[in-house]
């Protein structure tokens, strides 16, 4: 998987994401595929938003499904969309971009949440986003 440049600075990859979460939002809005909204762009997209917009839509069925299954009676259908593609997003990124911190993932998609969602959503992001991470990065054996 293509990793974020380690040169580039935390609001280059704010910058990333964000873009990334406006694509996979548009994509969703738009009930279009990923693949046809990308081939639309007037502009070449950030190699690393590449990776994360296309990785999240080829992985939304696993990473809805594990949403679900830790999202306690709350269905992903059920969730405000900008907050499903932030979730998305950042479930991707935990599996997938294992040279990014835990926290530093979560803390992009916390901060992700209070600047274009509810005022709720950034601890439920948080709350679930935790879960997601102990599910797919299991701390090693001590």
């Amino acid at each position: 998987m293509s990793s974020p440049d380690p040169l580039v600075s935390g609001s280059q990859r704010r910058q990333v994401r964000e873009r990334a979460l406006g694509l996979l939002y548009e994509a969703e809005a738009k009930t279009i595929d990923m693949a046809e909204l990308l081939a639309d762009l007037e502009l070449p997209l950030d190699p690393y938003a590449h990776t994360l917009v296309t990785g999240a839509a080829e992985h939304q069925s696993d990473i809805d499904a594990r949403l679900e299954e830790l999202s306690e009676n709350w269905p992903v259908a059920r969730m405000p969309a900008l907050d499903r593609a932030i979730l998305r997003l950042a479930s991707f990124e935990l599996a997938h971009s294992t040279d990014i911190s835990v926290a530093v993932i979560i803390n992009e998609a916390v901060e992700l949440a209070h600047e274009y969602s509810t005022p709720a959503s950034a601890g439920f992001i948080n709350g679930l986003l935790s879960q997601v991470a102990t599910s797919v990065r299991p701390a090693p054996d001590e």
